[in-house]
């Protein structure tokens, strides 16, 4: 089977579409081809992992009519240029992650064709994923479409990051220092971190006092500086990044974290009780209505930002140790679809 692959732009797209192409890999046969755009972090990531990679100049709409005239011709060459790799290329299929790079991509695969699908990992999709599902044959979804926004056939598949995390191997915590008899709390807010949170939760780390439990925070590279000097009890250990994070989420109790579509996943897959703090500066709020999903089937906290503080996050952490079990029992009733399998055998039909 030859795939074309494509999304662009942030790990919530790229990492789902890596994942599905290990699954692709596996059988021998297969002749995978991902394009993204030539600028963003796709355009380094992917080719490192050796990975065939095709560049193609993209940029997203804006309200600035001058830039906009150049972002459409941009568009217009992609498709063109699209067009013509895949006349080279003959893929059996394309499949789309999101990101605008997607658009042209998918475009020039329904005009000549060829069958497609888009996966959407948000609660609440975007105006190209939303677009696409009209032309598409399939939406592979990480949520069930109460809303019936998309226009083609809808599977719910769940998101190839949580087939990863499910096969991830645990990681000793005692290694990094902490306590086989205390309960782990991890702290992370991506991989950049973000600075308004790890401020507001600061005081909260510097007075932590629960005797059950530690803590482990990742601020994120760009934030590490911040808290070079601030001291913190024993319980307590501050790292910038952590590479194998999936690993590490397997021997936690509790984590802490934003409202990706992609940490979503994995906290599912894991049977993790989490405190969500959704990012309030994401297109159409999704992680907002990520985590209002979990929180309204008892799967999480959720506490928005603009509320976060000490007191309020004493409050969760509290609230989610004390209803620890029935949290996990929710999270194991949910259903856990192996999401690579189940697209990789839905492209073969």
């Amino acid at each position: 089977m030859k795939v074309i692959v494509t999304a662009g732009g942030t790990g919530g797209h790229i990492y789902p579409a890596l994942g599905l192409i290990e699954e692709i890999k596996k059988d021998k046969n297969s002749d995978v081809l991902y394009i993204g755009t030539k600028n963003r972090m796709e355009s380094k990531l992917v080719p490192e992992k050796g990975i065939k990679y095709v560049g193609i100049e993209m940029y997203g709409l804006t309200k600035n009519i001058f830039k906009d005239i150049k972002d459409i011709y941009c568009i217009m060459s992609a498709y063109k240029k699209c067009k013509k790799i895949m006349k080279e290329f003959k893929p059996d299929y394309v499949i789309g992650f999101g990101g605008y790079v997607t658009f042209p991509v998918l475009l020039a695969a329904h005009k000549l064709g060829i069958k497609t699908a888009i996966h959407e990992q948000n609660k609440l999709p975007g105006k190209t994923n939303k677009y696409l599902s009209k032309i598409t044959d399939i939406t592979f979804s990480s949520f069930t479409d109460d809303n019936h926004v998309f226009k083609n056939k809808v599977v719910l598949s769940g998101n190839p990051c949580a087939q990863k995390a499910i096969e991830a191997k645990a990681h000793d915590k005692t290694k990094l220092g902490f306590s086989k008899n205390k309960k782990l709390i991890i702290i992370v807010m991506g991989s950049l971190g973000s600075e308004i949170v790890n401020k507001r939760i600061k005081e909260y780390l510097v007075n932590f006092d629960r005797t059950d439990s530690e803590i482990l925070f990742i601020t994120g590279n760009a934030s590490f500086e911040m808290f070079k000097d601030v001291k913190v009890p024993l319980t307590v250990k501050v790292i910038p990044y952590y590479n194998d994070l999936s690993g590490l989420l397997k021997v936690s109790d509790l984590v802490i974290s934003r409202a990706g579509a992609s940490t979503i996943s994995e906290l599912l897959a894991l049977d993790k009780p989490s405190v969500l703090i959704p990012s309030p500066y994401v297109a159409n709020n999704h992680q907002y209505y990520n985590a209002l999903d979990l929180k309204e089937k008892g799967l999480c906290y959720m506490l928005e930002q603009k509320e976060l503080n000490e007191e309020n996050l004493k409050q969760a952490v509290d609230y989610c140790f004390k209803n620890q079990d029935v949290m996990i029992d929710l999270l194991k009733k949910q259903k856990k679809p192996n999401a690579s399998t189940i697209i990789v055998e839905e492209m073969k039909k």
